[in-house]
């Protein structure tokens, strides 16, 4: 399987644009009043618009309810829901059945391997996993985008089938290191391929799909 590059957090068209140029696979739409990244949902509509058939469109919420997630999805008409926060397995499985679509749980990791035995709960329910880095206390109130790495070496405690991808502080400097040393099926990206806060950079959202894919290949 090749690999899988997504880029999340996009809200303007222009940005939009320079992903799906760029190659992406995934482009992510944050529903989350809390984030710098966060979008209308007429915002929503124009932009699934834009994206067409081109990437897959993923809705990326925290804890939403079913009229929150209702009203995303009539405006995204996502073709993956992606849960981070809190969200148990059953969780999951009530979105997959009502929404009938694919679900991506994150998974926040610190400097424990216990965080990563966390996902074991989700192992055949969730379609795919995203590993993504524990907010510090300065990101309480962010569960993801905040720019930190985690120790990449408590994966090696690793144990699941489902397919996962790897978020968490990666940037077009350090996105070939993670292909080359992870087993991950693809990476996330958000708050790396910025110039500010919720500010995408068109030409580091390129710099960081054409590294990306250059380490796959080295690594095929």
């Amino acid at each position: 399987m090749s690999l899988i590059i997504k880029i999340c957090g996009l809200s303007t068209p222009d940005t939009l644009d320079a992903a799906l140029q760029a190659g992406a696979d995934m482009v992510g739409f944050v529903r989350f009043e809390k984030s710098p990244r966060h979008v209308s949902l007429d915002a929503l509509k124009g932009l699934a618009d834009q994206v067409g058939s081109i990437a897959a469109k993923v809705l990326l919420t925290v804890d939403a309810d079913d009229g929150a997630l209702e009203a995303a999805v009539a405006a995204l008409k996502p073709d993956a829901l992606q849960l981070h926060g809190r969200e148990t397995p059953e969780r999951v499985r009530a979105l997959q059945k009502r929404f009938r679509m694919p679900v991506i749980k994150a998974i926040g990791v610190g400097a424990s391997a216990q965080d990563i035995a966390t996902a074991k709960a989700f192992e055949g329910v969730a379609d795919l996993i995203l590993f993504d880095a524990a907010p510090g206390r300065d990101g309480a109130d962010l569960p993801g985008g905040t720019g930190k790495a985690f120790d990449w070496s408590v994966l090696q405690a690793l144990d699941i089938e489902t397919p996962w991808l790897l978020a968490g502080g990666l940037t077009p400097d350090n996105v070939a290191e993670a292909v080359k040393t992870t087993a991950a099926a693809g990476v996330d990206v958000s708050s790396g391929v910025e110039s500010a806060p919720g500010v995408k950079d068109p030409g580091k959202i390129a710099a960081f799909v054409a590294k990306a894919r250059a380490a796959a290949k080295l690594g095929a």
